[in-house]
């Protein structure tokens, strides 16, 4: 396509787009989900040349997942260099993960913490929990399961479902740090309520051996089965070793539960 070879513009000479003087990032990612990749590139090409050093980082992913263009990873690093170098969290954060992972760069766990803590403390979900997971894995940082916790705290705090669980996980299992089995069985329920399958499966262990909560094994067929739905690689096992232990007639009951909360999950996201 025409445009192309604009994309490219960004790590190069600037140009002002004609006629798109109001173009943000909600336009260009609006552009994206309705299939015109070309409307895309121009808005967040704008968005950079207006002083938004987002506009680097969407470009970057347009090159990265291949839209609108071929696959490219090396000129998306750019672009997300670019961005990083003005201080986008969205480029920090996605520049870090490529040298975590040594995609088109060095591996080099210190640079790519670094960037990612960085994103982390302007606020992005993201990359406090990318964050946390390189302090709770020692990668580019010392190991600290505390501050790796805190950092899941503020990702979770915004809503994100990673975090939440990795939280929950900290909470059940403390790896050196506090164990809070009804915390967890709290943030693990805030996942399984969005139909998260390591949520859905983590509440019904905690119910199947009342951990945090009052044991319950019909409760725990319930979410063990949705789990298996959901595709869960351990909760198939889950709810066949729970169905051993329950009546037909509780089974019955159970299962019914499951189709009547799928079925309130189905019409709450037809809703939205």
């Amino acid at each position: 396509m025409q445009f192309v070879s604009r994309l490219y513009v960004v790590v190069g000479v600037s140009v002002l787009w004609a006629g798109l003087a109001s173009a943000d990032i909600p336009n260009g990612v609006k552009a994206l989900e309705q299939g015109d990749v070309e409307t895309a590139a121009k808005e967040f090409q704008a968005s950079f040349d207006s002083g938004n050093p987002d506009g680097a980082f969407y470009l970057g992913r347009m090159f990265e997942l291949g839209l609108g263009t071929e696959p490219d990873l090396a000129q998306a690093a750019e672009l997300y260099k670019v961005a990083a170098a003005q201080d986008s969290a969205l480029g920090q954060n996605r520049l870090g993960l490529m040298y975590l992972d040594g995609q088109v760069v060095l591996r080099d766990y210190a640079q790519g913490a670094e960037l990612i803590c960085k994103a982390a403390e302007q606020g992005e979900a993201n990359a406090q929990f990318n964050c946390g997971a390189a302090y709770g894995d020692g990668k580019g940082v010392a190991k600290d399961p505390a501050r790796a916790r805190e950092y899941w705290q503020k990702a979770s705090a915004q809503g994100h479902i990673a975090a939440t669980n990795f939280l929950g996980l900290t909470y059940k299992t403390g790896n050196g740090i506090d164990v809070d089995v009804t915390k967890a069985f709290e943030l693990f329920s805030k996942t399984a309520e969005q139909g998260n399958p390591m949520g859905l499966f983590e509440v019904a262990l905690a119910l199947e051996g009342g951990l945090g909560t009052a044991e319950d094994k019909i409760k725990a067929y319930t979410y063990a089965n949705i789990a298996a739905a959901r595709a869960h690689p351990e909760a198939p096992a889950l709810r066949d070793r729970i169905e051993a232990e329950l009546s037909p007639e509780e089974i019955t009951q159970a299962q019914k539960a499951a189709r009547d909360w799928i079925s309130a999950a189905e019409a709450k996201a037809a809703e939205n």
